[in-house]
């Protein structure tokens, strides 16, 4: 029995034996196997930190439309960067044109050129048509828009911007009619040390019906008046359209004398961008022309934040303050909507006292056309008066306070430094904050340093004073007693949004704040 358990033990060893062999036969293992396969490199995973800022947290939707919007129809040259792109149908035709302006690297004190990039039917793709240089030559202060500006219903094409002399440029071409002969003809090419200013005028109704011509607009220039040894004194010059020549003539030359205001100063101020940004941080109303403060208009300067608050008509617009130029009169910034990332504004800020600016702003909505003047155009004056002027005094709210309220959603902080924090069941969010008043209400803003929470969030602000709590009483913008900020007991924090409709009130739940045992 043992001999035949071993034979059979054998047979079957042999059997497996043979079956592996043949199977390294038929399918070999390839001793170079580390050779040939693909080795996957490893993948180096960068943790990106959440900002949601505008310059760097625009949604995928905002980007994708922000390059479609600065993309050109055919690709450019070497050399060659865009500084803006103006789409639409400006000629009649069915198809998207465009209008490109760029720069090109590999010229020394390049200009910055125009390219007109139509749809060719018979080479069934876009094509430059035409291209000509302007005067400007500073691609961050350039500004592109379409105007109807003969009133003849023709498509004009301007082009402002800075050179790199300081100067405020414009450039303007005219897109003829007929297809015979040159396709653009430039009607007015502008320098000047001041500020330039396109001067819409309302046209008649006839003109809005389409039944007739409209009023030329006029172009005027404010530069220094180097006659005077007063540096705030400026000479206006006029142009109009000549139909004769097609060009842009000069038809008036005005004189107007500036306010003696203390020269050093000015000089520290003038041609000296940061000077300049200091001197404007903060709230300016803007002056009525019967010379009275109209405090449902104003512009706030925010220039540590890069940002910039226009408020009107209970609408509250909020600019990124992208670019700051010195100018011989004061400062020409360009900015961006926070939330529509196509809407520019630039601002042209002149210096007309050392209590008031003068501001004249030009609208890139990047569409082809153009409106009336813009509402924020006029003078300024700084918040905050001299006694002697008691008919424009504010309304004081102190922005910042120190304190500690217990609330529904945490513990919250308030800094005397315009700081809080928010601590949450051991979640700490940290960020900016600011009372203010807005038709007499007063509300609160939250503005999170955008990796722990919502950038911004307004309240508006109800409560009781300190001595309806057995306190002593005081009120946010009053003096302290006894040189102490005291504050109030209980808050309640509804959610709001400041739009075209003025304070809206959100649906959320009203937030209610009890001043801590130990605020200080």
């Amino acid at each position: 029995m043992r001999k035949e358990f071993f034979r059979i033990i054998t047979v079957v060893v042999f059997v497996f034996t043979a079956l592996g062999i043949g199977a390294l036969v038929i399918f070999p293992v390839p001793w170079n196997a580390k050779k040939n396969r693909v080795v996957q490199p490893t993948r180096i995973v960068i943790p990106k930190t959440l900002n949601t800022r505008v310059e760097d947290g625009d949604s995928p939707a905002e980007l994708l439309a922000r390059e479609e919007a600065i993309s050109a129809r055919v690709a450019l040259e070497e050399g060659e960067v865009i500084a803006a792109v103006l789409n639409g149908n400006f000629s009649g035709s069915l198809m998207e044109e465009q209008f490109v302006a760029y720069r090109n690297l590999l010229e020394m004190e390049s200009p910055i050129y125009l390219t007109y990039i139509v749809y060719d039917e018979a080479f069934r793709g876009y094509r430059r048509l035409w291209s000509a240089p302007t005067a400007a030559t500073r691609p961050g202060t350039t500004t592109l828009y379409t105007l109807d500006l003969l009133g003849d219903r023709s498509v004009c094409v301007l082009l402002s911007g800075m050179n790199g002399l300081g100067e405020h440029t414009l450039t303007i071409f005219r897109l003829n009619p007929s297809q015979g002969g040159e396709r653009f003809s430039k009607i007015a090419e502008l320098r000047i040390d001041g500020n330039i200013s396109v001067r819409e005028t309302e046209r008649t109704q006839a003109y809005q019906m389409g039944f007739g011509p409209g009023q030329s607009f006029i172009i005027a220039t404010y530069g220094r008046d180097f006659e005077s040894d007063n540096i705030m004194d400026q000479i206006e010059i006029v142009y109009a359209y000549n139909a004769g020549n097609g060009l842009f003539e000069q038809s008036s030359r005005t004189r107007i004398p500036g306010i003696q205001i203390e020269q050093r100063r000015v000089r520290e101020l003038l041609g000296n961008s940061r000077a300049f940004e200091e001197f404007i941080t903060g709230l300016w109303y803007y002056m009525t022309p019967q010379g009275t403060i109209d405090k449902n208009r104003y512009i706030y300067f925010n220039p540590p934040n890069r940002e910039i608050i226009f408020y009107g008509d209970e609408t509250q617009q909020v600019f990124v303050w992208r670019n700051s130029t010195a100018t011989r009169f004061g400062l020409y910034i360009t900015s961006q909507n926070i939330s529509i990332s196509t809407l520019r504004r630039s601002i042209d800020i002149e210096l007309e006292s050392l209590e008031s600016i003068r501001v004249r702003t030009i609208e890139d909505i990047r569409i082809n056309f153009r409106g009336v003047n813009a509402p924020w155009d006029g003078s300024y004056r700084k918040a905050g008066q001299p006694e002697n002027q008691p008919h424009m005094s504010l309304h004081a709210v102190n922005a910042y306070i120190d304190a500690r309220y217990d609330s529904s959603i945490g513990r919250l902080h308030f800094f005397p430094d315009g700081s809080y924090e928010l601590n949450a069941g051991g979640t700490i969010r940290q960020g900016k904050y600011a009372f203010f008043n807005v038709n007499d209400r007063e509300l609160l803003e939250l503005r999170s340093d955008g990796v722990s929470g919502p950038l911004r969030e307004t309240y508006l602000v109800e409560g009781e004073s300190a001595e309806a709590a057995g306190g002593a009483s005081t009120t946010r913008g009053s003096p302290p007693v006894s040189g102490e900020d005291v504050n109030r007991q209980n808050l309640t924090l509804l959610r709001v949004r400041i739009g075209a409709r003025g304070i809206e009130r959100l649906h959320e739940g009203a937030i209610s704040l009890t001043l801590a045992g130990n605020s200080r």
